[in-house]
C-alpha cells in the first residue's frame, strides 16, 4: 500500500488517480497521521455516454414555418 501526503495529492491528482485506476490502493497522510485509503472501484461501471441529439429533437412538435421570423417578430 502506498502512502501519499495531502499535499501530494493537490499537486498530483491526475497521476496519483492514474496509480489507482491501474490497482494500487494509496493512503493520504495529513501531518503523518492517515486520514483516507483511495482504492479502485470494484463495482459495476456506470458509463452512460451521451444521449442521441437527433432522437431527442424528434420529441419536439415541430413549428411550421420560418422559426427566424418568428423571433424577428417577437423582437419588434
Amino acid at each position: 500500500m502506498k502512502k501519499k501526503t495531502v499535499r501530494e495529492l493537490h499537486l498530483n491528482t491526475s497521476a496519483i488517480l492514474n496509480e489507482i485506476a491501474a490497482g494500487h490502493t494509496i493512503v493520504i497522510t495529513k501531518r503523518g497521521a492517515p486520514v483516507a485509503e483511495i482504492r479502485p472501484f470494484r463495482g459495476k461501471s456506470v458509463s452512460r455516454g451521451l444521449p442521441d441529439r437527433e432522437a431527442w429533437l424528434a420529441r419536439f412538435p415541430k413549428v411550421p414555418g420560418d422559426s427566424g421570423r418568428f423571433l424577428e417578430e417577437d423582437r419588434s
